[in-house]
């Protein structure tokens, strides 16, 4: 464990046996592409799905900062659980980040995220993507119809939606086009029950399968009044909830991603004291110069993300000023977690040899985890082009 991975964190939620337990049921998933189920009892249990939300409203009351950390070692431990974990942290970091800021649009998120001490408050899908849609936030597919009551109806498909068979009520996107005022993006909550709401069984992936992030139909599904957030211009936006979506987002996504980092440096040490050379009389390959360069370039590029990770949660836990800034260093940690993660996953490999080939192996099923990252917003040329439009002004037209 590197010096800036050991920086003792205020408060945990997992325990070490929680996590052991975790990591043993997680090559089962994957082989039988499950519902991490077991797990999920387990975390609710443990509270973990109530970490984000404030004491005031029944829950943990961590920090981002903490939750982040925490997420590291559930990724390390059997990264589908975490990834799909994350979609209803994500939601409630969101609520917690904008209640810190004023703004109590989403409090009844944290009050019925925060109910039952001892068992399941709400839990929280995130149907924002949908294929087609590289302006993510910014756009959107699916058709918001308003209704005469002030609430609206929702109609499109969403892909990737993580928690598929837990979530109780799904936080979900759609574009306006007749109110006197559109076009305008609306975010709004429908209930899992709802007569327009429904699934497919359709998650049979390479990798983070025990996520189950199946693909969900929404035909006119209704958002209360109430439940309707926010009515916002398409486009890029300052608004409060873009900000708190895409920090929490990119944050915690990279988390997840920085634990597989994690657990694949730990299985190459192993390996590399476990196999041994014939060519240098037996003595294990720890002792073999470029074994011990593979491994030491893995770590250091893994020992990387663990400060620059801690500082930007942080920085939104107090909430820092960082302007301009903000988004391409949210873009920059998801991007720079997510590659890194592949690279040592990759030197693992290398190090460990054939028997990662192996159906079961668990650098292998790292391997097909850790591919994902490539997929989930911001995606290197988005977060590239954010980073130069940061530096160097926007594209002349």
């Amino acid at each position: 464990m590197t010096a800036a991975e050991n920086s003792t964190s205020p408060r945990t939620v997992l325990s070490d046996e929680l996590l052991e337990r975790i990591h043993g049921r997680a090559e089962g998933y994957d082989r039988d592409n499950a519902f991490f189920t077991e797990d999920f009892d387990e975390l609710v249990a443990a509270g973990y799905l109530r970490a984000l939300v404030p004491t005031r409203f029944g829950g943990l009351g961590l920090s981002l900062q903490d939750v982040a950390r925490e997420q590291v070692r559930l990724g390390a431990a059997a990264p589908a659980t975490a990834l799909a974990v994350n979609m209803h942290l994500v939601w409630t970091g969101v609520a917690k980040a904008l209640h810190e800021r004023g703004d109590d649009a989403l409090d009844f998120l944290l009050e019925e995220a925060g109910r039952g001490e001892h068992g399941s408050g709400e839990i929280f899908g995130f149907g924002i993507s949908e294929a087609g849609n590289d302006l993510m936030l910014f756009g959107s597919r699916s058709v918001a119809a308003p209704q005469p009551d002030g609430g609206y109806r929702f109609t499109g498909t969403k892909v990737f939606t993580s928690l598929s068979p837990a979530y109780t009520r799904l936080g979900t996107m759609g574009l306006d086009t007749e109110s006197a005022d559109a076009p305008k993006i609306v975010y709004g909550f429908v209930d899992r029950d709802d007569p327009g709401l429904s699934r497919k069984d359709d998650w049979n992936t390479l990798g983070m399968r025990a996520s189950q992030s199946q693909t969900t139909v929404l035909d006119a599904a209704y958002a209360r009044p109430e439940r309707v957030v926010r009515r916002l211009d398409p486009g890029p936006n300052a608004d409060p909830l873009i900000f708190a979506i895409f920090a929490n987002f990119e944050i915690l996504l990279a988390a997840v991603y920085t634990g597989v980092g994690k657990r694949a440096l730990e299985l190459a040490v192993a390996s590399a004291h476990r196999r041994t050379s014939m060519k240098n009389d037996g003595r294990s390959l720890a002792q073999d110069p470029d074994i011990r360069w593979r491994i030491a370039d893995a770590a250091i590029a893994q020992d990387a993300i663990y400060p620059q990770l801690d500082a930007i949660a942080a920085a939104v836990d107090g909430q820092a000023d960082l302007g301009a800034q903000w988004f391409p260093q949210l873009v920059g940690i998801k991007v720079r977690a997510t590659e890194t993660a592949r690279e040592v996953v990759d030197q693992a490999i290398r190090v460990s040899g054939g028997g990662s080939y192996f159906a079961g192996n668990e650098l292998g099923r790292l391997y097909r985890d850790v591919l994902a990252g490539i997929f989930h917003p911001s995606d290197a040329e988005s977060a590239h082009n954010t980073v130069a439009t940061a530096w160097l002004g926007p594209l002349e037209s």
